[in-house]
């Protein structure tokens, strides 16, 4: 196990070494010795050793390098080092956090580090939270908090009598809201069409003077942070008015969420607290590995009874209990990394690193600009929309990008025209590999653009 381990360590920490000279994406050979890990289930035994080689050799350079500094799709963090060694000694512990008596140190870091996120977010002590796989299942863990709250008020107990016949629900959602969301609301049997979805103004926040009429049976879907523009839905407008009208307020805080840390980003976030809940993710601006999600309840009462299980042989203590605030019972330490990346970084160091991808994306929009290309958002966080021309040939250069190497951006449909996305998140991310990542766009979209 010691040489095995100290050979993953080396491997490892090539990788690493590796990723700043590498493309961003495989290339096509490497994506073709894939197959090398496949055939027929094996007949025998291997060592742990060969399969550690194979996996490398095969495995590393067929690898997208978005923990690099030139990845900006798809909002993905990379992994901070202190976050990643953390990750290593859980493995090595191989702890299952479903109930104190399971691991107590799980449990306190737990414990801990939903005190340092409530201080962080500015959230009411009050607050219970789960930790989950992502911000999909961060919302439906909110969402069945609110499903449950609601139907309790109305004298429907929905975790024991489910939905047959229960009294309807009224969701409403923007016009921009994010599919995760949609998909958590399919899960809990609310559905994605059912919705009121309310127009979007240009930066694609909920318009809040459509607003229908709400009532202590509806649930509203805010977001904190757009995915395409960033920007941030009128919360300080629309939580009075739900609060007055008993109505429950979500809040799709994925990334935007983060912007709480940033004082010269707080303002963004004005009225979001009022709100009743909260999803979030760590595997995008904190930088912590794969897979790592936030649920929050302003009354912990009403996560627990969505979440809580029960049963002859499970402890029963007057402790939080992990198991009883997140749909998984059985799951890894996840509270390990996110403890490591929050007490790594430090208030200032968690406020420099979101800081300093808000003004990145600037220096993106500024210089593609300049340049004579149309950003399409007001670049209030770290979203840049830039469209090089027509639909045609923004897809032409988009590809020719991703194909190039030096940097990965999306591309997305907005409000009826096709746009490239570029996301800054990544704590790895410098001014030189802005430059050149803007040198390598502008030099493909000038030459496709004269073809």
């Amino acid at each position: 196990m010691k040489d095995l381990l100290a050979d993953v360590a080396q491997r490892a920490t090539t990788y690493i070494a590796t990723v700043p000279d590498r493309g961003v994406v495989p290339r096509p050979e490497d994506l073709t010795r894939l197959h090398a890990l496949g055939g027929s289930f094996p007949e025998a035994p291997s060592a742990p050793s060969e399969v550690i080689r194979l996996l490398d050799e095969i495995g590393s350079p067929a690898t997208v390098t978005s923990t690099g500094g030139r990845y900006f799709g798809f909002v993905t963090g990379g992994v901070l080092p202190a976050a990643l060694a953390a990750n290593w000694l859980a493995g090595a512990w191989d702890q299952n956090t479903a109930f104190t008596v399971m691991s107590p140190v799980a449990a306190a870091l737990e414990e801990i580090v939903l005190d340092w996120l409530r201080e962080i977010f500015g959230l009411p002590v009050s607050c219970g939270g789960g930790f989950v796989t992502g911000a999909t299942m961060a919302n439906f863990s909110c969402l069945a908090a609110a499903r449950g709250a609601l139907l309790r008020r109305a004298s429907w107990d929905a975790e024991e009598r489910g939905l047959f016949g229960a009294p309807e629900l009224k969701v409403i959602v923007g016009g921009e809201v994010h599919v995760s969301l949609l998909k958590a609301l399919s899960l809990l049997g609310l559905g994605r069409s059912r919705v009121t979805m309310v127009p979007a103004d240009n930066q694609g926040r909920m318009r809040a003077d459509s607003l229908p009429i709400l009532d202590d049976r509806t649930i509203v879907c805010i977001q904190a942070g757009n995915v395409n523009t960033g920007a941030f839905d009128p919360a300080a407008k629309i939580c009075p008015r739900a609060r007055e009208a008993g109505a429950w307020v979500h809040v799709d805080g994925a990334f935007g969420l983060w912007a709480a840390a940033v004082p010269q980003r707080a303002h963004l976030l004005s009225g979001f607290f009022e709100a009743d809940s909260w999803a979030t993710d760590c595997h995008k601006w904190l930088n912590v590995p794969y897979d790592s999600g936030m649920a929050f309840v302003r009354e912990a009462e009403h996560l627990r009874n969505a979440m809580t299980i029960s049963a002859g042989y499970l402890p029963v203590s007057d402790t939080r209990e992990p198991a009883q605030y997140a749909p998984e019972a059985s799951r890894r330490a996840r509270a390990v990394e996110i403890w490591a990346a929050l007490k790594s970084l430090g208030r200032s160091g968690l406020a420099d690193m979101v800081e300093r991808h808000c003004r990145f994306a600037i220096r993106f929009a500024e210089g593609l600009s300049r340049s004579g290309y149309a950003v399409l958002n007001d670049v209030v966080l770290n979203q840049v929309l830039v469209s090089f021309g027509d639909a045609a040939l923004n897809r032409r250069i988009l590809a020719e990008i991703q194909k190039d190497g030096t940097c990965w951006c999306g591309g997305t449909d907005w409000q009826g025209s096709t746009a490239m996305r570029i996301s800054v998140s990544c704590w790895a991310t410098t001014e030189e590999d802005i430059d050149r990542s803007l040198a390598a766009i502008i030099r493909i979209a000038s030459k496709l653009r004269k073809t």
